[in-house]
């Protein structure tokens, strides 16, 4: 179900919190996992640790968790996959560098999410499955909206629905813990309200160009923004 409606959204309305209450994960993407997981690394002096192949897309990714059941995925081209026609998702081919390209929500009983959506006139696309393969040969299922239809640039998330598989989160290594999380685009007022359609609360600010902002405090007590 959409959580529900924050009160307000006038002038003197409360601030969105920090970090919204319903993010699920970040998602870094990187033309090359190695190169993306070493840029994690160096900024946030740990490695993620590797979770596992997405056959059906030719992506692989790495995981730290970042406090809770929240986490960053790292994601990238499969180097094991064989060559495929269909571009990866969120454009992470073409990447010049890495950098936060969207981010998931989560969501219970999706259908019934997209219908609410769509009649609002936000399109989240279908409801599909996916899996992954961990290191150890278990499988991991959730229910996901479509890719394809993330909107504002990566900034409107996806919705995710774990169903009864363990939070990834739970079995990741540490990498710091979350202390914020907001957008920038040029059209704020936009983005503001799809994602309030929604009902999503992320601060959204006036930007040049879109971009995801993640402030972390690292392990060792720093922080660490990553765009």
């Amino acid at each position: 179900m959409l959580p529900p409606t924050p009160p307000g959204g006038g002038p003197g309305a409360p601030a969105p919190p920090a970090v919204p209450p319903n993010l699920d994960h970040l998602l870094l993407g990187t033309a090359d996992l190695e190169e993306g997981v070493a840029w994690v690394a160096e900024r946030l002096g740990v490695e993620a640790a590797f979770g596992g192949r997405h056959a059906n897309l030719g992506t692989a990714n790495h995981l730290l968790s970042l406090g809770g059941d929240i986490y960053l995925e790292i994601l990238g081209p499969d180097p094991e996959a064989a060559p495929r026609d269909e571009p990866l998702p969120f454009g992470i081919g073409g990447l010049a560098e890495p950098r936060l390209v969207t981010w998931a929500a989560r969501g219970t009983d999706l259908a019934a999410l997209v219908a609410r959506a769509s009649g609002r006139g936000v399109p989240l696309g279908p409801v599909r499955p996916g899996s992954r393969l961990r290191p150890d040969g278990t499988e991991l299922s959730w229910e996901i909206t479509a890719f394809a239809a993330v909107l504002h640039d990566g900034l409107v998330p996806f919705f995710i629905d774990w169903g009864t598989t363990p939070h990834p989160a739970r079995a990741t290594p540490p990498g710091g813990r979350l202390i914020s999380f907001r957008a920038e685009h040029p059209d704020a007022a936009a983005v503001r309200s799809t994602l309030e359609s929604l009902d999503l609360v992320l601060e959204v600010d006036e930007g040049p160009e879109p971009a995801l902002v993640a402030r972390i405090r690292t392990l060792d007590g720093g922080e660490v923004t990553l765009r």
